[in-house]
């Protein structure tokens, strides 16, 4: 950007909710401080949820708002949340006010919806960024008056006016990219055999339910595959409960954790990786190229987990098994399909064409030409 170092820009970024929101949100941001370290960055998420711990951890700023997301099957709570929203609204003006952005960025997630729509009422440029193949509900509302909505998935027109759409991928946590070790060494740093076939079981930020119950179901049969071995992620909230099962079953070739801080030496320990269909998780494996078996998580609005996932499986570059079908099938398939050499092969070639790369370079180049048509 020409002459635009004269003055200093202001960047608001908002939305939150999941890993899933945060982690590209943050890796837009990086790349903005990489380009502008004189840039004034400031994040806007929701109260009370994870955003509000793991932005300031990556040394941001942020303000929370006291919003929340309808009640879908309790309509009556919806009082409680209409309240919040007005709040909000009225804390999202004073944002403005005070911090006076060159533009706002929106990457999904509750709080993005009153910080945008404030925005755009008071002539502030907004870009979007919309993560899944089924867009979301608050994106939807704010593309009209949106100055460019970046996507992962071709096609997204059925949602957004064609003409401010630009196909830039998702951006993922960029050490995972730059990962030197070899799968042996990568799965010694994991603590298992550097040598024998590796599965990866990982539930999102927080841990799934159903995955985790068809692995403790499938403990003994994992148990005799001697040449297999997973590293599974079980999430804080089912830690007990998984690590007390494996316990209890004395199977030697699972290795359980709540979380994985070094997912980078996970995914390249893994020959088959078992995850939810979130955004972020699928762009992640598109990146490295690796095999999957998809669980789509069925608790997201509008199903968009199960869209996600058959944008892969309809090109061959994942498989699904359904979160009603898991506790049947979960381990049976992940066990043959470890197995089969062909199959992983395949699969992890065909993800990997579908990689969109350098997706937060491009979309902090939207995020310029819309500061400099401002400017200009």
């Amino acid at each position: 950007m020409s002459g635009s170092n004269k003055q200093q820009l202001s960047f608001l970024v908002s939305g939150g909710g999941t890993g899933g929101h945060i982690f590209p949100a943050l890796s837009i941001a990086n790349e903005i401080r990489r380009r502008h370290p004189e840039a004034r960055i400031l994040f806007v998420g929701a109260e009370g949820r994870m955003e509000m711990e793991k932005v300031p951890a990556a040394g941001y700023n942020i303000i929370g708002l006291p919003v929340s997301g309808f009640d879908r099957k309790h309509l009556l709570r919806n009082f409680k949340v209409v309240a919040r929203l007005f709040k909000s609204m009225g804390l999202a003006k004073k944002i403005l006010q005070d911090f006076k952005p060159d533009i706002a960025i929106g990457v999904g997630g509750y709080a993005s919806g009153p910080m945008l729509k404030e925005a755009q009422k008071q002539g502030i440029p907004t870009l979007l960024q919309e993560q899944n193949s089924y867009a979301g509900v608050t994106n939807k509302l704010l593309a009209a008056k949106a100055d460019c909505i970046c996507v992962a998935y071709e096609g997204m027109e059925r949602f957004f006016p064609q003409e401010k759409i630009v196909l830039t991928g998702n951006p993922v946590r960029r050490n995972l990219l730059e990962c030197g070790a070899s799968p042996e060494q990568a799965r010694q740093a994991m603590g298992v055999d550097p040598n024998k076939k590796t599965v990866l079981i990982i539930g999102g930020s927080l841990g799934a339910r159903t995955i985790n119950n068809a692995i403790i179901d499938g403990l003994n049969k994992i148990g005799e595959a001697y040449d297999v071995q997973v590293i599974w992620q079980t999430g804080k909230i089912y830690d007990q409960q998984c690590s007390e099962a494996l316990r209890v079953s004395n199977v030697k070739n699972v290795v359980q954790m709540p979380f994985i801080s070094n997912m980078d030496m996970a995914y390249r320990a893994a020959d088959l990786v078992v995850s939810r269909a979130g955004a972020s998780s699928i762009s992640e494996l598109q990146l490295l190229g690796k095999a999957a078996i998809l669980v789509p998580s069925p608790n997201v609005a509008e199903d968009h987990q199960t869209k996600n996932a058959l944008a892969l499986v309809n090109r061959d570059a994942a498989i699904m098994v359904t979160d009603a079908d898991a506790g049947a099938q979960l381990v049976d398939t992940m066990l043959a399909t470890v197995a089969d050499e062909a199959k992983t092969a395949e699969l992890g070639s065909n993800v990997l064409q579908m990689a969109l790369r350098d997706a937060a370079e491009r979309i902090v180049d939207e995020v310029e030409k819309i500061i400099e048509r401002k400017n200009a």
